[in-house]
């Protein structure tokens, strides 16, 4: 498997496959993969990275820049992440979520936040942040990690294109 930000002519298969992933799951919206075209659309997807094997994209991750009530700069959000069913459990995820947080790193990013399951992302060095998630999501749901200093004390935000907003 190789892992490598996105290009151009991948974005078709990038729309194909995130909306296939979360065809039926139990907290999809239906929207994810919209959510990354408007995110594409509006110059916000920070870092776009794709799994392929045997020459098909089986695996997709994107972070887009996260705004913090206090001002302060460098944090990003997760997710969506997509894999497809077929080989979900396999470790594509983890494998895209590693090297993704580890990129940003590389870039100088103050840490990461996103809204998921509470079994899954801790493993990633995510910690339950319910003080800290914008008013309109879920708190239980809502994780941060920081790459060195302490979490902000504002309230993050995502981009407007996770709600639709173009």
């Amino acid at each position: 498997m190789i892992l490598r930000s996105e290009v151009p002519a991948d974005e078709a298969s990038i729309h194909a496959l995130t909306k296939l992933a979360f065809t039926d799951m139990e907290h999809s919206a239906g929207d994810e993969q919209d959510m990354i075209d408007a995110l594409r659309f509006q110059s916000a997807l920070a870092l776009s990275l794709v799994a392929v094997k045997d020459d098909a994209i089986v695996g997709h991750l994107a972070f887009s820049p996260a705004k913090v009530s206090t001002g302060e700069q460098g944090w990003f959000a997760l997710g969506p992440v997509s894999v497809a069913p077929s080989i979900q459990r396999q470790g594509i995820g983890s494998a895209l979520i590693e090297h993704g947080l580890s990129m940003l790193r590389q870039r100088g990013a103050k840490g990461c936040i996103l809204v998921g399951h509470p079994d899954y992302y801790p493993r990633f060095g995510f910690k339950i942040t319910p003080q800290l998630a914008p008013e309109s999501e879920p708190g239980q749901y809502f994780m941060g990690l920081s790459f060195g200093a302490a979490l902000p004390a504002g309230r993050f935000a995502f981009h407007p294109a996770f709600y639709g907003t173009k």
